[in-house]
């Protein structure tokens, strides 16, 4: 009978050990000047709830800026590892900065799940999952979609030049529009311009005034097509303009008419998802058997641009 005692409290001691306990994650995300990553916070915000609603924590971190992208983000890495966590959540921008970190961190039992970009990197870091888009596809058909409206020469403006996830957009939208006929010029701009609508502005601007032949600009954020509608009516061009990613100004031009297209990826679900499934793994043990989840892209346009505006009205999208 007392060792029947013994064995059951043994039991629920263990079961105490493993995961009755608090779990603590950090979210790594982009600049604290970037509005995108506001949307991925509000995924985050939501998902968070359902951690502390289980006895977990969440420490959403950001980068001050791009300027030293690589090394910030190494820094945020290395504070969540010292802060005790059991699972970080993070985007893979920087792979020689950022691998090598994260390869660090899961060798001292560190989790990581993977959002956003890096998906091609996974299996270096033995991430458990990835939630994002498969930025390639997206940029791919985006290409074709400007080629097939039209477009015979495309603008790919890249706003911190050497991001993975950028640098593989433009590469689809180059070998998309390529497999339509079209060709496309990459224009990199110093990092320190990211956010800078009229810097970007002028940047675009001059481009299309030095090479009349650009019919169409494919910006790889929202902030950024802001930027080259500016750029367009400065000039009275009817180049057509396309961006990854939304906000009102660009469902609102595409419901006008003066921009063409927009791709989203949901960075909403990617937060959300990323934070609530790292948690649930590391609480519960839980797993979803679809390795990588695609959360785009999805191409938003004049056909259904109705539906989008109301997921902006809520902050989600």
């Amino acid at each position: 009978m007392n060792f029947t005692k013994t064995l059951a409290a043994t039991a629920i001691a263990a079961c105490l050990s493993t995961s009755a306990y608090g779990q603590d994650i950090a979210v790594i995300a982009g600049s604290i000047e970037d509005g995108f990553f506001n949307l991925i916070k509000k995924g985050v915000d939501d998902a968070t709830l359902m951690v502390e609603a289980n006895g977990g924590t969440v420490n959403y971190l950001r980068t001050p800026n791009y300027d030293n992208f690589g090394p910030d983000l190494v820094t945020l890495i290395n504070q969540a590892v010292a802060q005790g966590v059991d699972g970080i959540a993070i985007p893979v921008w920087v792979p020689e900065a950022e691998v090598p970190a994260l390869q660090a961190a899961a060798a001292q039992g560190i989790v990581i799940m993977q959002y956003n970009a890096g998906q091609e990197v996974q299996g270096d870091l033995g991430a458990i999952n990835y939630f994002g888009s498969d930025e390639y596809q997206a940029g791919f058909g985006g290409g074709v979609y400007l080629a097939d409206k039209g477009a015979k020469h495309i603008l790919c403006h890249i706003q911190v030049p050497g991001a993975i996830n950028l640098e593989t957009r433009c590469k689809g939208v180059t070998e998309g529009a390529a497999s339509k006929g079209a060709k496309v010029t990459t224009l990199r701009v110093p990092a320190n311009l990211d956010g800078d609508v009229t810097g970007t502005a002028e940047a675009i601007k001059s481009e299309l005034i030095g090479d009349p032949s650009i019919d169409a600009v494919m910006n790889l954020a929202a902030w950024a097509s802001d930027a080259s509608a500016n750029a367009v009516s400065q000039i009275g061009g009817a180049q057509m303009i396309g961006t990854f990613d939304m906000n009102p100004a660009v469902l609102e031009r595409i419901q006008a008419g003066t921009q063409t297209m927009a791709i989203d990826q949901q960075p909403y679900l990617q937060g959300f998802l990323a934070t609530s499934m790292l948690f649930a793994h590391i609480k519960f043990g839980t797993n979803i058997s679809t390795n990588p989840v695609l959360t785009g892209p999805a191409i938003v346009d004049a056909s259904n641009v109705e539906t989008a505006l109301a997921g902006v009205a809520l902050g989600a999208r």
